[in-house]
C-alpha cells in the first residue's frame, strides 16, 4: 500500500489542482497520521497503519521553519499562490492552531502579501470558538462536507470518537456567514460489498439542499487523484462531476470541478 506522509512543519511547494503553487504547512507529526477522520480514500493511509511517535511541532518551530522557507522562496522562487494548512491529518486539532494562524498571516504579509492563506479541514473542530475565529481570519476557509447521510459518513469518512453529528456540522458551516468554501469528494466503488457511489441523486440532492442552506462563497467538487488505502474505489467521471458542478452553479453558487 502506497501512502504519502508529509514532512513537518513545512513541505513543498507543490502544484495543487485547485489552489496553484502551494506551500504546505503540516501541524501534525512528520512520522505518521493523526486525524479525527479515517477516510477510506485518504492518501495518508488508514490511521491504524501510520500512528505517529513524534510530538506535534510547536508554534515556535512552525513560525521559524515557515519564515526560513519564505525567505528562500523570496530569493530563489517560485512565488507561492497560497500557504496551505494540510498534511498528515486534521490541522485544527493542534492546540495552538489559532496562534499559528496569526503567525502565518504576519509572515505572509511580510514576504508574499499577494498569497492566500488556506486551511483544508474536515470541520470537526469548527465548534471551538478560537478555531472558528481563526478560520474567519484566513482567505480560504476550505471545509469538508462529503455528504449529509450519516450511514455514508460512518462508512466512508469514518469519524473517530463516535460523537460526529452532521446537523451540528451543518449549523457550524452556516455560522461562517458565507466565509467558507465547501470541499466534497465524489467517488465510486464499494467497501465490504457496500456501494459507496455518492454521485447519484440519492446523495447529491440532499447535499445540494445543505449547500443552499450553508451559502458558501464557493464549492469545490473533486475526485480521487492518488492511490487510496482501500483498493476498491474509483474516480468519478468528468461527466458526473460536471453535472454536479452545474447543479451548484444553477443555484447561484460558484463551483469548480477537479478531476
Amino acid at each position: 500500500m502506497s501512502t504519502i506522509i508529509y514532512p513537518s512543519p513545512i513541505f513543498g511547494p507543490i502544484h495543487s489542482r485547485r489552489l496553484g503553487v502551494s506551500l504546505g504547512i503540516n501541524l501534525l507529526p512528520s512520522d505518521g497520521k493523526s486525524c479525527t477522520f479515517d477516510c477510506i480514500y485518504c492518501e495518508c493511509g488508514f490511521n491504524k497503519d501510520n500512528r505517529p511517535k513524534l510530538k506535534l511541532p510547536t508554534r515556535e518551530e512552525v513560525a521559524f521553519a515557515l519564515e526560513e522557507k519564505l525567505k528562500e522562496m523570496k530569493r530563489d522562487g517560485p512565488s507561492p499562490d497560497v500557504l496551505t494548512f494540510a498534511g498528515n491529518g486534521e490541522p485544527t486539532s493542534h492546540p495552538h492552531f489559532p496562534e499559528i494562524i496569526d503567525d502565518t498571516l504576519r509572515l505572509r504579509d511580510k514576504y508574499f502579501p499577494h498569497a492566500k492563506v488556506s486551511v483544508l479541514s474536515n470541520s470537526t473542530f469548527i465548534h471551538r470558538h478560537a478555531v472558528h475565529e481563526a478560520l474567519l481570519r484566513i482567505d480560504n476557509n476550505i471545509l469538508k462536507l462529503d455528504t449529509i447521510d450519516p450511514v455514508y459518513i460512518n462508512k466512508v469518512d469514518r469519524p473517530v470518537g463516535g460523537n460526529y453529528d452532521i446537523n451540528k456540522i451543518i449549523d457550524g458551516l452556516k455560522s461562517f456567514n458565507s466565509h467558507v468554501i465547501i470541499q466534497t469528494m465524489f467517488m465510486k466503488g464499494n467497501i465490504d460489498g457496500d456501494d459507496v457511489d455518492n454521485t447519484s441523486d440519492k446523495y447529491v440532492g440532499p447535499w445540494l439542499n445543505a449547500i443552499k442552506e450553508i451559502k458558501p462563497s464557493e464549492v469545490m467538487v473533486y475526485t480521487i487523484d492518488r492511490e487510496t488505502p482501500d483498493k476498491n474505489l474509483k474516480k468519478a467521471t468528468h461527466k458526473e462531476l460536471d453535472a454536479i458542478r452545474d447543479k451548484v452553479i444553477a443555484e447561484g453558487i460558484a463551483c469548480t470541478a477537479s478531476y
